[in-house]
């Protein structure tokens, strides 16, 4: 491997994770939180903060987000504030120039846009939620740290992300794996030319009692239709491009996309990555064998 891998976590990365939550709004159906979340958030917080993350766009100017939490040196929200709004336009092109030369339009009205969009989101949810996520999030960044100068990087990057590999590329130095809880089970990727972050699914629920996580239980449904079967099977003889399955299955992008996402949201597929770009995908056997055992697991349970 070429490049170094970390695992961090401080609660400035999972004030960003449910910001993406709220505003990827084609996602909401997809996210492990209630179907309803997102409408609930909508009527605890005031118009003018609505009205301001009906603004937000996942476009580049977002990804910069994504950068900027990532460069900040302080843990919580109000360090990001405090050290974002004493920045200079020309301060922020200086720091952000060595990943990349992609810039907000208008720096300053960004830096000002992006403190006030956090300083809102905060004040009118984050400090709000259950404690035991942020707890939980840090746990679960503290043991894949002490894991990792053990492990295979491969694999471990496989089993933290849930079926990721990033390929060794020019310039990459780093890849970076934070754990988040409001995107799940939905990974977020951005690569800024030496580095590369993940927001990662954690697979971590609080609250919940039942036999199955949310997690399982998606493992389960995800092998339960004849479509994703016989995908699994043509990736079995190695790794393939979306296109090459499309043709497989003969069935249209749309449908074959829509197949293609459930098997990886439950883990069932290597998603090949070079850099942002997905190149390929392969089948996860270690995790359709986990299949056979979540089932047992459940009805032995029951006994």
């Amino acid at each position: 491997m070429d490049y170094s891998l970390d695992v961090r976590f401080k609660p400035l990365f999972e004030i960003m994770g449910s910001l993406h939550a709220y505003v990827c709004r084609k996602s909401h159906k997809k996210l492990d939180l209630s179907p309803s979340w997102a409408k609930e958030v909508r009527q605890r917080i005031t118009p003018e903060l609505a009205e301001l993350l009906d603004r937000v766009q996942i476009d580049g100017d977002w990804k910069l987000t994504y950068l900027l939490v990532h460069l900040c040196p302080g843990e919580d929200v109000g360090d990001f504030v405090d050290w974002l709004g004493g920045m200079t336009a020309g301060e922020l092109y200086e720091l952000m120039s060595p990943y990349g030369n992609q810039f907000p339009n208008q720096m300053g009205e960004f830096r000002d846009h992006t403190v006030k969009l956090f300083e809102a989101w905060n004040e009118q949810y984050f400090r709000h939620i259950d404690p035991l996520i942020l707890e939980r999030l840090g746990e679960e960044a503290h043991s894949r740290k002490q894991a990792l100068p053990a492990a295979d990087p491969f694999a471990f990057v496989d089993e933290t992300t849930n079926g990721l590999l990033f390929a060794p590329m020019d310039g990459l130095e780093r890849v970076i794996l934070m754990p988040q809880y409001h995107f799940q089970p939905i990974n977020v990727i951005s690569h800024f030319g030496k580095v590369t972050i993940c927001h990662y699914a954690a697979r971590l629920y609080v609250g919940d009692e039942d036999f199955l996580t949310p997690h399982e239980y998606r493992m389960i449904r995800s092998v339960s239709e004849k479509s994703r079967l016989k995908i699994l099977r043509f990736l079995n003889q190695g790794p393939r491009s979306f296109i090459e399955i499309v043709r497989h299955l003969e069935l249209s992008k749309g449908i074959t996309h829509d197949h293609v996402s459930k098997l990886r949201n439950a883990g069932m597929l290597t998603a090949h990555f070079e850099g942002e770009t997905l190149t390929a995908y392969s089948v996860r056997t270690s995790a359709v064998k986990q299949v056979h055992s979540k089932i047992m697991g459940y009805i032995e349970q029951g006994v």
